[in-house]
């Protein structure tokens, strides 16, 4: 992938969602990855969110049934 970036961290809690992740994925546009997801009907878990600590997010569950946290920083 010519000019994107991608992180992947494992996640045991958190304190700021009703539900946690499995995984947290990092992402270039955010928002685009939001918009893709709803597109392919993902079930959306957490809305898109403007994090206090200065990241923007979602989460979508995965046809496995794991849930995974989609972050970029803004």
């Amino acid at each position: 992938m010519t000019g994107r970036s991608v992180s992947v961290q494992l996640v045991t809690r958190d304190a700021t969602a009703a539900t946690d992740s499995h995984v947290s994925v990092g992402v270039t546009d955010v928002r685009e990855a939001y918009e893709l997801a709803r597109r392919r009907g993902y079930e959306i878990v957490h809305p898109l969110t403007e994090e206090a600590w200065g990241v923007t997010r979602f989460f979508v569950r995965s046809p496995s049934g794991a849930v995974v946290n989609i972050v970029g920083h803004d």
